[in-house]
């Protein structure tokens, strides 16, 4: 609910009377969003004239934290932490005003856990490595959709071109398609195969 609502008052006379003291005595909790986010107790505490409340000290699991938070308690960039969240190394996170955001206890759930560490995580040493990928890519679904895409595209069309449609259509970025495809022409796939 916006603050002006809870003011009982309307927007113009919001702004033009409110909200710059409003803004002086309530800290936003998302000063990096384009939305402006408040505690409601200390919104609720300003605007009934009480003292407003300090937020609590210290750490809560439920705390909602940035990329920014997260990548500093993971020690890693805020590009990795959005890497993380599209490849399924770290949850989406939800989004709020605006701002992606991840709890406290699922940030320290990765941390402490993360993959091929802990009890029995990682391959022991003098193990052999298992069967390698024949590419990058294997098994991966999207290379049957670059197959697909580079048989249907029109002859001389280029793979930018084809690229910036899947992109469009699946996600990711134009230049993982413009990789999926070059290894799709690559390598045999079981629709090439396939007499239909």
């Amino acid at each position: 609910m916006t603050i002006r609502r809870r003011a009982r008052v309307s927007l113009a006379t919001w702004r033009r009377k409110h909200a710059a003291a409003f803004r002086e005595h309530v800290p936003d909790l998302l000063p990096e969003s384009r939305y402006l986010l408040y505690d409601l107790a200390q919104t609720d505490a300003y605007l009934k004239g009480r003292p407003i409340p300090q937020l609590p000290d210290g750490e809560h699991p439920d705390d909602l934290l940035t990329a920014d938070d997260v990548a500093q308690i993971l020690g890693i960039n805020t590009s990795t932490v959005r890497a993380y969240a599209t490849q399924g190394h770290l949850s989406p996170g939800t989004t709020r005003y605006g701002a992606r955001l991840w709890t406290r206890r699922e940030v320290h759930d990765r941390l402490h856990n993360a993959p091929g560490q802990g009890k029995g995580g990682g391959r022991r040493a003098g193990e052999p490595q298992g069967p390698r990928k024949t590419h990058a890519y294997e098994g991966d679904p999207r290379i049957d959709l670059a197959a697909h895409a580079l048989t249907t595209a029109a002859p001389g069309t280029p793979k930018s071109r084809i690229a910036a449609q899947l992109a469009d259509l699946h996600g990711h970025t134009p230049r993982t398609w413009e990789r999926l495809l070059t290894t799709a022409a690559a390598v045999p796939h079981a629709s090439d195969d396939d007499p239909n």
